[in-house]
């Protein structure tokens, strides 16, 4: 494990994804501690990617126009389903002064949805482990150590993110027009993240 390697990890972790976007978007909506769940559910997301990464299965889907187009245009539907949802206040991200343990489940699940519906991060890493994997017999378990680092340091980071939009909610909270704005802007913002992986050849 290089330094590269985790200097370049961080820096893509730390770039504004889907992730990230519902993440922040979950911890303003319904505290810190949704906002931790998001993060959990955003670094699953991950995990199928890196699996087909390491099985070959991504090689397949970038072979395969018409399984990319599949996935990629599934993932653009339910981008615009996180976004007419946040823009009309309801679903796991509504914008509550008192949030319920019930939604939870709802969270988690569309925290995984939203990056496992991404085939842009299976192909991503298919071009980005092997640049630090050397060939031979030990590939194998250096592509799972450094798998696992990149998934702890989204984590990590994406804690970070909903920790500090946790603390700016309980500032805006009492504002209903802010409130208001917010959610029109992560509604924009999921909107944006679609149409950017509609156009994604």
């Amino acid at each position: 494990m290089t330094p590269t390697f985790l200097l370049t990890s961080l820096v893509i972790v730390l770039l504004p994804g889907s992730g990230t976007v519902y993440t922040v978007a979950a911890a303003l909506a319904r505290g810190t501690r949704a906002g931790v769940v998001a993060a959990a559910a955003s670094t699953l997301g991950i995990l199928p990617h890196l699996l087909a990464a390491i099985t070959g299965l991504a090689a397949l889907l970038h072979a395969s126009g018409v399984a990319y187009q599949a996935v990629k245009y599934a993932g653009v539907a339910y981008l615009l389903y996180l976004a007419w949802s946040t823009w009309r206040d309801t679903g796991a991200l509504r914008l509550d002064a008192a949030p319920h343990r019930t939604t939870t489940a709802s969270v988690l699940l569309n925290g995984v949805a939203v990056n496992l519906l991404n085939p842009k991060l299976t192909i991503f890493f298919v071009a980005f482990l092997p640049q630090f994997v050397p060939a031979g017999d030990g590939s194998l378990p250096l592509m799972l150590a450094l798998s696992a680092v990149f998934m702890l340091m989204t984590f990590v980071v994406f804690v970070a993110y909903a920790a500090l939009a946790g603390r700016l909610r309980e500032r805006v909270l009492g504002s209903e027009r802010v409130m208001r704005r917010l959610r029109q802007a992560f509604a924009a913002c999921f909107v944006g993240l679609g149409a950017r992986l509609a156009t994604e050849r």
